[in-house]
């Protein structure tokens, strides 16, 4: 089930977020994963549309809009590869039409789902808070 995300979700979601950041981004700093939990509790999904996952009742993921930017997508790194990320993502889509994402270029999980998931691009910039480079991607057929 896909529903709005509550603030009663926030740590549960924190905690996807983090088991799903030291999967996909071991190359962040500590400090830079502390900073941004912080800020995923007090900015991010106060800011941002949020929707969750849940399995037999159990909030498992969620998905993040700026307005049509995806701006965080994490799963419980234990149920990639079921589905829930592309449903997740077909959910924003369908509120909010196609979307753009920036994604970290080391980060070979999350470019592996959104190249199957049909985003492109080639813009390429440094995330300046990680230092990091990160792709700019958007649906193959938006503007």
């Amino acid at each position: 089930m896909i529903r709005d995300f509550d603030t009663n979700d926030t740590e549960t979601l924190v905690a996807i977020w983090r088991r799903a950041s030291a999967l996909a981004h071991p190359f962040l700093p500590p400090a830079f994963i502390e900073a941004e939990a912080e800020n995923l509790r007090s900015v991010y999904l106060k800011f941002a549309r949020t929707w969750v996952i849940e399995v037999e009742g159990r909030v498992v993921g969620f998905a993040a809009v700026v307005e049509n930017a995806l701006a965080g997508l994490f799963l419980d790194p234990a149920l990639h590869g079921k589905g829930h990320g592309r449903a997740l993502v077909d959910a924003a889509v369908a509120q909010t039409g196609p979307l753009s994402v920036e994604v970290f270029e080391q980060n070979a999980i999350g470019r592996r789902f959104y190249a199957a998931y049909g985003f492109e691009g080639s813009d390429v910039s440094v995330h300046e808070p990680s230092g990091q480079r990160v792709l700019h991607l958007r649906m193959i057929g938006a503007t």
